[in-house]
Protein backbone atom coordinates (compact mmCIF):
# COMPACT_ATOMS: atom_id res chain seq x y z
CA UNK A 1 0.00 0.00 0.00
CA UNK A 2 2.19 3.08 -1.23
CA UNK A 3 -0.64 6.11 -0.90
CA UNK A 4 -0.77 6.63 2.98
CA UNK A 5 -3.14 9.34 2.60
CA UNK A 6 -5.65 8.22 0.72
CA UNK A 7 -8.48 5.43 0.79
CA UNK A 8 -7.12 4.35 -3.01
CA UNK A 9 -3.70 4.53 -4.51
CA UNK A 10 -5.05 5.99 -7.49
CA UNK A 11 -4.89 9.44 -9.34
CA UNK A 12 -2.22 11.84 -9.00
CA UNK A 13 -0.54 13.20 -5.65
CA UNK A 14 -2.37 16.35 -5.20
CA UNK A 15 -5.96 15.25 -4.55
CA UNK A 16 -9.25 17.12 -2.54
CA UNK A 17 -9.09 17.12 1.35
CA UNK A 18 -12.58 16.13 1.28
CA UNK A 19 -15.23 14.63 -0.44
CA UNK A 20 -17.79 16.46 -1.69
CA UNK A 21 -21.26 15.51 -0.65
CA UNK A 22 -24.17 14.40 -2.86
CA UNK A 23 -27.88 13.24 -1.32
CA UNK A 24 -29.62 11.45 -4.13
CA UNK A 25 -33.31 10.11 -3.25
CA UNK A 26 -34.02 6.69 -5.02
CA UNK A 27 -37.60 7.11 -5.31
CA UNK A 28 -37.33 10.50 -7.00
CA UNK A 29 -35.03 9.19 -9.62
CA UNK A 30 -36.85 6.46 -9.98
CA UNK A 31 -40.17 8.39 -10.55
CA UNK A 32 -38.03 10.99 -13.02
CA UNK A 33 -35.96 8.36 -14.82
CA UNK A 34 -38.86 5.86 -15.63
CA UNK A 35 -42.44 7.95 -15.53
CA UNK A 36 -43.16 5.60 -13.07
CA UNK A 37 -46.03 6.44 -10.37
CA UNK A 38 -45.26 3.59 -8.03
CA UNK A 39 -42.06 3.07 -5.91
CA UNK A 40 -40.92 -0.21 -6.69
CA UNK A 41 -37.93 -0.80 -8.32
CA UNK A 42 -38.31 -4.10 -10.19
CA UNK A 43 -36.91 -5.65 -13.94
CA UNK A 44 -32.88 -4.84 -15.01
CA UNK A 45 -34.07 -1.97 -17.27
CA UNK A 46 -35.83 -0.59 -14.94
CA UNK A 47 -32.49 -0.46 -12.68
CA UNK A 48 -29.91 0.82 -15.21
CA UNK A 49 -32.46 3.56 -15.95
CA UNK A 50 -32.40 4.68 -12.56
CA UNK A 51 -28.34 4.20 -12.50
CA UNK A 52 -27.24 5.93 -15.47
CA UNK A 53 -29.70 9.06 -13.84
CA UNK A 54 -27.55 8.80 -10.59
CA UNK A 55 -24.35 8.64 -12.31
CA UNK A 56 -25.21 11.68 -14.27
CA UNK A 57 -25.98 13.69 -11.06
CA UNK A 58 -22.61 12.45 -9.87
CA UNK A 59 -20.77 13.95 -13.01
CA UNK A 60 -21.28 17.31 -11.74
CA UNK A 61 -18.89 15.98 -8.49
CA UNK A 62 -15.46 17.01 -7.86
CA UNK A 63 -12.76 14.48 -8.40
CA UNK A 64 -13.59 12.91 -4.85
CA UNK A 65 -16.89 12.90 -3.68
CA UNK A 66 -19.42 10.71 -1.26
CA UNK A 67 -22.70 10.00 -2.08
CA UNK A 68 -25.55 9.16 0.29
CA UNK A 69 -27.91 6.96 -2.31
CA UNK A 70 -31.60 7.06 0.14
CA UNK A 71 -33.54 3.67 -0.90
CA UNK A 72 -36.26 5.09 2.18
CA UNK A 73 -38.78 5.65 -0.41
CA UNK A 74 -38.75 2.71 -2.21
CA UNK A 75 -40.53 0.04 -1.74
CA UNK A 76 -39.01 -3.14 -3.15
CA UNK A 77 -36.63 -3.77 -4.85
CA UNK A 78 -35.31 -6.95 -6.90
CA UNK A 79 -32.18 -8.83 -7.10
CA UNK A 80 -31.59 -7.18 -10.85
CA UNK A 81 -32.13 -3.66 -9.74
CA UNK A 82 -29.68 -4.19 -6.48
CA UNK A 83 -27.03 -5.72 -8.95
CA UNK A 84 -27.70 -2.13 -11.13
CA UNK A 85 -28.19 -0.05 -8.81
CA UNK A 86 -25.91 -1.07 -5.48
CA UNK A 87 -23.35 -3.18 -7.10
CA UNK A 88 -22.71 -1.40 -10.50
CA UNK A 89 -21.87 2.06 -8.53
CA UNK A 90 -18.80 0.39 -6.33
CA UNK A 91 -17.49 -1.57 -9.05
CA UNK A 92 -17.59 1.64 -11.55
CA UNK A 93 -16.46 3.54 -8.30
CA UNK A 94 -13.35 0.83 -7.75
CA UNK A 95 -12.71 0.37 -11.53
CA UNK A 96 -12.48 4.29 -11.97
CA UNK A 97 -9.13 5.83 -12.65
CA UNK A 98 -9.69 9.25 -12.94
CA UNK A 99 -12.68 10.18 -9.95
CA UNK A 100 -12.96 8.34 -6.40
CA UNK A 101 -16.62 7.87 -5.45
CA UNK A 102 -17.67 6.85 -1.59
CA UNK A 103 -21.11 5.43 -1.21
CA UNK A 104 -23.24 4.69 1.99
CA UNK A 105 -26.83 3.39 0.92
CA UNK A 106 -29.58 4.85 3.33
CA UNK A 107 -33.03 2.64 4.23
CA UNK A 108 -31.89 -0.67 3.65
CA UNK A 109 -34.97 -2.12 5.60
CA UNK A 110 -35.81 -5.73 5.68
CA UNK A 111 -37.37 -5.79 1.96
CA UNK A 112 -34.34 -4.19 0.54
CA UNK A 113 -31.40 -5.89 2.75
CA UNK A 114 -31.33 -9.80 1.17
CA UNK A 115 -31.29 -8.62 -2.19
CA UNK A 116 -28.50 -6.14 -1.82
CA UNK A 117 -26.52 -8.31 0.64
CA UNK A 118 -26.68 -10.89 -2.14
CA UNK A 119 -25.60 -8.82 -5.10
CA UNK A 120 -22.59 -7.45 -3.00
CA UNK A 121 -21.79 -11.67 -1.67
CA UNK A 122 -21.88 -13.03 -4.84
CA UNK A 123 -19.39 -10.24 -6.47
CA UNK A 124 -17.36 -10.12 -3.21
CA UNK A 125 -18.44 -6.10 -2.68
CA UNK A 126 -19.52 -4.66 0.40
CA UNK A 127 -20.84 -1.45 1.54
CA UNK A 128 -21.82 0.43 3.89
CA UNK A 129 -25.61 0.73 4.90
CA UNK A 130 -28.34 2.44 6.87
CA UNK A 131 -30.91 -0.65 8.11
CA UNK A 132 -32.36 1.47 10.76
CA UNK A 133 -32.43 5.27 11.71
CA UNK A 134 -28.95 6.29 12.37
CA UNK A 135 -27.89 2.50 12.89
CA UNK A 136 -24.81 1.83 10.12
CA UNK A 137 -23.18 -1.87 9.24
CA UNK A 138 -21.36 -3.14 6.55
CA UNK A 139 -23.10 -5.80 3.90
CA UNK A 140 -21.50 -8.09 1.70
CA UNK A 141 -17.93 -9.94 1.64
CA UNK A 142 -15.58 -8.63 4.23
CA UNK A 143 -13.25 -10.50 6.86
CA UNK A 144 -13.86 -10.85 10.40
CA UNK A 145 -11.15 -8.05 10.78
CA UNK A 146 -12.19 -5.46 8.49
CA UNK A 147 -15.97 -6.06 10.62
CA UNK A 148 -13.94 -5.41 13.69
CA UNK A 149 -12.02 -2.14 12.63
CA UNK A 150 -15.06 -1.30 10.90
CA UNK A 151 -17.25 -1.49 13.77
CA UNK A 152 -14.50 0.24 16.15
CA UNK A 153 -14.30 3.23 13.49
CA UNK A 154 -18.03 3.34 13.35
CA UNK A 155 -18.08 3.76 17.45
CA UNK A 156 -15.26 6.31 17.18
CA UNK A 157 -16.61 8.08 14.17
CA UNK A 158 -12.76 9.46 13.48
CA UNK A 159 -9.31 8.71 14.76
CA UNK A 160 -6.54 10.55 14.55
CA UNK A 161 -3.65 9.84 12.13
CA UNK A 162 -1.59 9.29 15.40
CA UNK A 163 -4.45 7.04 17.41
CA UNK A 164 -4.94 4.49 14.83
CA UNK A 165 -4.00 2.24 17.18
CA UNK A 166 -7.04 2.78 18.85
CA UNK A 167 -9.17 0.72 15.95
CA UNK A 168 -6.33 -1.41 14.55
CA UNK A 169 -4.03 -2.19 17.14
CA UNK A 170 -1.86 -4.78 15.58
CA UNK A 171 -0.48 -5.86 12.47
CA UNK A 172 -3.66 -7.55 11.51
CA UNK A 173 -6.35 -4.54 12.34
CA UNK A 174 -3.79 -2.42 9.96
CA UNK A 175 -4.14 -5.00 7.36
CA UNK A 176 -7.86 -4.97 7.67
CA UNK A 177 -7.72 -0.91 7.79
CA UNK A 178 -5.80 -0.81 4.84
CA UNK A 179 -7.93 -2.95 3.08
CA UNK A 180 -11.18 -1.19 4.04
CA UNK A 181 -9.95 1.92 2.67
CA UNK A 182 -8.93 0.83 -0.64
CA UNK A 183 -12.51 -0.84 -0.88
CA UNK A 184 -14.01 2.54 -0.38
CA UNK A 185 -15.93 1.45 2.98
CA UNK A 186 -13.59 4.03 5.05
CA UNK A 187 -11.78 7.54 4.26
CA UNK A 188 -8.81 8.85 5.29
CA UNK A 189 -7.89 12.42 4.90
CA UNK A 190 -5.03 13.59 1.99
CA UNK A 191 -4.30 16.25 4.59
CA UNK A 192 -4.50 15.21 8.41
CA UNK A 193 -4.00 11.41 7.69
CA UNK A 194 -7.20 10.99 10.08
CA UNK A 195 -9.59 8.11 9.19
CA UNK A 196 -13.29 8.60 9.08
CA UNK A 197 -16.30 6.62 9.00
CA UNK A 198 -18.41 6.84 5.85
CA UNK A 199 -21.53 7.63 7.93
CA UNK A 200 -20.40 10.36 9.76
CA UNK A 201 -19.29 11.78 6.12
CA UNK A 202 -22.66 12.03 5.50
CA UNK A 203 -24.68 12.40 8.58
CA UNK A 204 -25.55 15.95 7.85
CA UNK A 205 -27.38 14.66 4.77
CA UNK A 206 -29.75 12.12 6.80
Amino acid sequence: YTDQYHFTSRGPAVKPSAPDPIAIDVGEVLQRSVTSLHSSLVTRPTGRAVRMAIETQLQGAGRLSISLIDFTEVGIIDYSCADEIVAKLIKQQLADEIRDALFVFRGVREPHHAQVEGVLQRQDLAAVVEVDSCQFTLVGTFSSQERQVWERLEEEGMVDAGAVDRIAPDIGGITALESLLQRGLAFRSPQSGGVHALSRLVAHLM
